[in-house]
């Protein structure tokens, strides 16, 4: 069964607008925090100019971000695999 998307309104750069989400109010809220938060970053390190350097430097703060948590995670899960196959050979060794 898909889950419902329920309208929610945000405000981001000033305008609000709504989005479609099947997440919980709360999560579409934080979501939108973070967002809004970003973007205040990006316009405090370029001030003025053209404000889509603001969303695309918010964006590729973003992405990094995004990228070194999925890298790190990976490494963890290398990380808990290598330790189950070593949990695994003792026990097999144990049983034997």
């Amino acid at each position: 069964m898909t889950a419902v998307k329920a309208p929610h309104r945000i405000r981001v750069l000033g305008k609000e607008i709504t989005v479609k989400s099947t997440a919980s109010p709360q999560h579409v809220q934080e979501v939108e925090s973070l967002v809004n938060r970003k973007l205040t970053e990006a316009q405090a390190l370029v001030t003025g100019g053209d404000p889509q350097v603001h969303v695309i430097i918010a964006l590729m703060n973003l992405a990094e971000t995004c990228i070194t948590l999925t890298q790190d995670l990976a490494v963890q899960e290398r990380g808990h695999k290598e330790t189950v196959e070593r949990l695994v050979r003792r026990i097999e060794n144990i049983l034997r």
